[in-house]
């Protein structure tokens, strides 16, 4: 590696994070390939089993306590975020209409891993254009390997965890991505965050539709809607259907109550904005693809992960908790005898929840205080 002083290090630095920001990140900041403090808290959860089937998480401890494990030679770790939320992408319109489908704000585009993995890799090639007489090691990450994104973010400064596990920053909330980017540089590190700034506020913990937060910091994936709608892939516990709305891929709940999301800002950037009019759509409609239709609408999104039957899956149990009406109890029963077992199984419970015509259930996200703050 060359030797480069302390101050051809800092003004490297300078220039890479004007170099981020020029590539669309919206912060950037550099800490050292350590996260070993968050050992006990980590054995801790996963002996609670709040990790649910994500049995990967118990996989590779020693790397995610120390990154310089997963990559060797690896001297700094640059985090680096990016605004996601669509620019005009409706929020609580569509939680309000319980005829319309409501997926994650962050998936509304094209895969966020791939868009954000090509600009690291930029990032990376960039910086070893600037080291004259040697090469720089880089390696990106983006969700995609065992590392604790979160503390490692906090560590560089760009944010504290907050009472719902996400990072918050004070000048744009949540609503963005994490990547880092693994180098053999010793460059000068950012001061961390030290204190969270969430003070009394539990909006994000009363608000969970699955009271999902057993303690503020601490998520029980098993009652998360998030995990059950992407990442699990069994039968949704029957005491949780009523609670998930119309929420097929994703829950913002937590984001959309949180008051430092005043702040954040809106994403201009071309692949995050909505595809196949998924930010409004209605459930009948996205219950009545096939699944070759529904593999080419996915293609290249990350709603690819939970697989036609989850899709139909949670697009059953949404439209239990519906309107209902002679056009969706036919297209349940149309669906009914060619489906999976596990899907038939979530079309019965629908068919049984409109058969008894409670209706939908008011969301509760809409009656809280600070509902006069969210984003239509």
């Amino acid at each position: 590696m060359s030797k480069l002083s302390p101050a051809q290090l800092d003004t490297l630095a300078q220039a890479l994070k004007q170099q981020a920001g020029e590539l669309g990140f919206a912060d950037c900041a550099i800490t050292l390939p350590d996260a070993s403090h968050e050992a006990a808290s980590l054995q801790r959860w996963l002996e609670q089993g709040y990790q649910g089937d994500m049995d990967y998480l118990t996989q590779n401890i020693d790397k995610r306590l120390d990154p310089t494990l997963l990559v060797p030679g690896t001297q700094r770790i640059i985090m680096l975020r990016m605004n996601y939320l669509p620019a005009d992408a409706p929020v609580t319109g569509i939680l309000r209409n319980p005829d319309k489908a409501y997926v994650a704000r962050y998936t509304l585009g094209r895969d966020y891993h791939k868009l954000i993995r090509k600009r690291l890799k930029q990032l990376g090639q960039w910086l070893d254009t600037q080291v004259e007489d040697a090469e720089v090691r880089f390696r990106p990450f983006v969700d995609s390997a065992p590392v604790l994104e979160r503390p490692l973010a906090r560590n560089a400064g760009l944010g504290w965890i907050g009472k719902h596990t996400l990072l918050l920053n004070r000048q744009a909330g949540s609503w963005f991505l994490l990547g880092e980017l693994f180098i053999d540089l010793p460059l000068p590190i950012d001061p961390p965050e030290t204190e969270s700034h969430c003070g009394r506020c539990s909006a994000c913990i009363d608000i969970c539709p699955t009271q999902a937060f057993p303690e503020p910091g601490v998520l029980d994936a098993r009652r998360c809607i998030s995990y059950l709608t992407i990442e699990y892939r069994g039968s949704i516990p029957l005491e949780l259907r009523p609670l998930m709305g119309n929420r097929i891929f994703g829950c913002d709940d937590c984001q959309l109550i949180c008051p430092w999301n005043r702040f954040a800002k809106r994403s201009h950037e071309a692949d995050f904005q909505p595809r196949h009019n998924l930010d409004q759509a209605s459930l009948l409609e996205l219950f009545e693809w096939d699944e070759a239709t529904f593999l080419k609408r996915t293609e290249g999104s990350a709603i690819r992960r939970t697989g036609y039957d989850g899709w139909q899956r949670n697009l059953a149990v949404a439209l239990g908790n519906g309107r209902g009406g002679e056009a969706v109890t036919s297209a349940l029963r149309a669906r009914r005898d060619g489906s999976s077992p596990l899907v038939r199984e979530h079309i019965d419970w629908a068919l049984e929840q409109l058969a008894n015509g409670d209706g939908p259930r008011p969301l509760p996200i809409l009656a809280h205080p600070g509902a006069r703050r969210l984003p239509e």
